[in-house]
């Protein structure tokens, strides 16, 4: 019988595995994708305390070699289910059930889509999500980057310096980013602004040739010729599996900074549970807590 399942082995994954196997517990630690998490598309690390520079990708290493070293790797494994009530709970996997005392939800937040014509059908062919894994494919090229976020703002500055025009497309005049990205992003001369916009429509034959973007201000809708869409308008939380076993607040599982959740013995942590700020460190900060928390549900 495991002590301690944990679903996702991002920065919040890790951490609850390092914890909880300095605290005695055994532990499973269960992926359906490439571990690391979302960290792992961010080049450049600026703002965890004490290793500025790092690349997501070295960071994420880090913590496999850190939680390798205690005993605990990641498994692949696609969760398809989860009983959550009880004593002994249980989780399905395509390959077997694993009954576990404790659960960690460490399954973080997907991206979130325009939902317009044209987005499905182009995805992989000129609209990406990611512009640190795809921006090299578009070098010398004009892109657009949807989205007035900090995420954005710093994916139009990545392109900026391989793209020949980026076109930031925000459907307001005010933006989320931080200021310090908006002015830099102000001062590139191969970035423009495209506000009071959304896109109706992604076009292009076998790949993506333009953009029909539509006015939030009642002006008349604007074509744009680009090479390629990069949507970062945010993220969705990776709740579906849950949903009925336990409370959720807008889709996010509810969770104080204990981590625990409304059923005893599973925790939240990271992106996937209610709370106000969403970052690397506090993702780290939540797999901590988990962690000890589970290895005193289960004392």
């Amino acid at each position: 019988m495991t002590d301690l399942v944990i679903i996702g082995a991002g920065p919040a994954g890790f951490s609850a595995a390092i914890y909880a196997v300095r605290a005695g517990l055994s532990v499973r630690l269960l992926e359906n994708s490439l571990f690391g998490g979302q960290i792992i598309n961010t080049p450049d690390v600026d703002n965890y305390p004490g290793l500025p520079g790092i690349s997501g990708a070295e960071f994420a290493m880090k913590l496999y070699e850190h939680a390798a070293k205690l005993g605990v790797e990641p498994e692949t494994a696609a969760v398809s289910k989860a009983e959550l009530s009880g004593d002994i709970k249980n989780i399905y996997t395509e390959k077997e059930i694993i009954p576990c005392r404790s659960i960690v939800i460490a399954t973080g937040a997907s991206h979130r889509k325009l939902g317009c014509p044209g987005e499905e059908e182009f995805t992989g062919k000129g609209v990406s999500y990611c512009a640190t894994c795809d921006g090299a494919f578009f070098k010398g090229k004009t892109v657009a980057v949807n989205g007035g976020g900090n995420t954005a703002l710093e994916d139009a500055l990545f392109l900026s310096n391989m793209c020949e025009k980026v076109y930031i497309i925000h459907r307001r005049e005010g933006f989320r980013a931080d200021n310090a990205n908006l002015e830099a992003a102000r001062a590139r001369d191969n970035i423009e602004f495209v506000l009071n916009r959304t896109v109706a429509e992604i076009k292009g034959g076998e790949k993506v040739e333009g953009l029909l973007l539509s006015s939030t201000t009642g002006q008349p809708d604007l074509e744009l010729v680009v090479d390629g869409l990069f949507v970062a308008i945010g993220f969705h939380p990776n709740t579906e599996l849950f949903e009925g076993q336990l409370e959720l607040e807008g889709g996010y599982i509810k969770a104080g900074e204990n981590c625990r959740t409304s059923v005893p013995g599973v925790f939240a942590a990271g992106d996937v549970r209610t709370k106000e700020v969403r970052q690397l460190i506090t993702a780290a900060a939540d797999g901590a807590v988990a962690g000890v928390e589970a290895g005193k549900y289960l004392a």
